[in-house]
């Protein structure tokens, strides 16, 4: 296989739980803040962590949540191609039965535990495109989030895709892009453009700021001893007083997190659902769903790790949906992976790392109820893969047109021969 040469810096988060893959084993915590650390100016105050540059909030017209499913989730389990006869000769044991499936047409089904998104389905809010990925395998975890998340094949420069998007300019508020879950900016949000992010908004706060300190001294301190430093350091800590001033109306919004799974996945969207109708100028959204290397134990449709995530994501992206009612019209989300699995079931009834996967796009702009993609057609030997037909970066070019006026898509990704799938609307 190859990929891009890649210097060293952030890497990507890890999914949360005991992975399967050794692979996982050597990220920490550390080591990521290490790597923001050598690779630009961050500032880490309370939960949130910020690039350096001053705050200013402004109304955002288009936000574009990102939801990656870390750990390679296997596409062909949540929208099953049950109209590919090799798909249940590959796998005995645990295929999805045809009868259970949801939204069938005459090719594919979504599985039964994605049953709370029918009204997002039905509606012509979610579509589905089959047989995504990069434009060339990459069975490793880290060094395909980072291809993925960076999505400029053959560049060596240290920014992700939706540091371009929301415009590159160092000058611009760090509240235009946001991380929710670990507090650590992922590779996709990693560049020029300043950036926020935070464990949870309820967090977000200058240490010392708190009931006991009832005349704001201690802020007012910090203020002082930072105001006239002049290095990286402290042009972060002041953007990071800004930020978190600009954040309260998001921390004044309703918090109706008991409308969602009690999941992180849950938790971290009904924080986006606050931040989204707090309205403070945050235009993407990233957050990570974890637990998806299922080498073991995949399960069928009675148990196994697949019918709890599936469940978790349907539940946590219909209650976010539900949650922003009308708000909702100026939101889109797209799901994704770094990589699918193989065709064909392994011994612990578990699949290994594979190749193409299936993206989710739901929300305003999409033509929904529908499957996109050329279908490559399955084949059942030991090492089949499902062969990538769309490059990754079309379907993701396609939001970026659709819902970001102002932005190139060739700027966007760089290098990429944009030819639209036709699931978003045209503007």
């Amino acid at each position: 296989m190859t990929t891009s040469p890649l210097p060293a810096g952030p890497r990507a988060v890890a999914p949360a739980g005991s992975p399967c893959c050794a692979e996982y084993a050597g990220l920490s915590r550390r080591g990521l803040f290490r790597g923001l650390a050598l690779a630009g100016a961050t500032t880490a105050i309370g939960s949130a962590v910020v690039t350096a540059s001053p705050a200013r909030a402004a109304s955002a017209s288009s936000v574009l949540v990102v939801v990656s499913l870390r750990g390679a989730a296997d596409g062909l389990s949540l929208v099953v191609p049950h109209g590919d006869p090799a798909y249940y000769r590959a796998r005995p044991r645990i295929a999805v039965p045809s009868e259970s499936l949801l939204a069938k047409d005459a090719m594919f089904g979504l599985h039964p535990q994605l049953s709370p998104l029918l009204p997002l389905w039905t509606s012509g809010r979610l579509a589905a495109i089959q047989a995504t990925g990069l434009p060339v395998a990459n069975r490793s975890h880290f060094s395909a989030m980072e291809e993925l998340e960076d999505a400029a094949p053959g560049s060596t420069a240290r920014v992700g895709w939706l540091n371009r998007l929301i415009g590159g300019d160092a000058d611009a508020s760090p509240l235009e892009g946001l991380h929710v879950g670990l507090g650590v900016v992922p590779t996709s949000l990693y560049g020029g453009a300043p950036v926020f992010a935070v464990k949870d908004v309820d967090s977000v706060e200058i240490p010392g700021a708190d009931q006991y300190d009832t005349t704001g001294g201690r802020p007012r301190s910090l203020r002082t001893l930072w105001g006239g430093d002049t290095s990286p350091l402290g042009r972060g800590v002041r953007a990071t007083f800004d930020s978190v001033q600009g954040f309260a109306p998001v921390q004044r919004a309703v918090d109706r997190r008991g409308r969602y799974p009690s999941t992180d996945l849950g938790r971290a969207l009904a924080d986006v659902a606050r931040v989204v109708r707090g309205d403070v100028g945050v235009e993407v959204v990233t957050v990570d769903q974890g637990d998806w290397d299922m080498h073991t134990n995949l399960g069928t449709l009675e148990w196994g790790d697949m019918r709890r995530n599936a469940a978790d994501l349907a539940g946590s992206v219909a209650a976010f949906f539900d949650d922003l009612g009308p708000t909702g019209d100026k939101v889109t989300m797209v799901v994704l992976s770094e990589f699918g699995r193989r065709v064909v079931e392994n011994s612990n009834q578990g699949l290994d790392h594979g190749y193409g996967n299936v993206m989710l796009v739901a929300g305003a702009g999409v033509r929904g109820g529908r499957y996109y993609g050329r279908w490559p057609g399955l084949d059942t030997t030991l090492d089949a893969d499902l062969l990538v037909t769309t490059d990754y970066r079309q379907v993701l070019g396609e939001v970026v047109a659709s819902r970001f006026a102002d932005a190139s898509v060739a700027r966007v990704f760089p290098g990429l021969s944009y030819d639209p799938v036709g699931f978003m609307r045209t503007a």
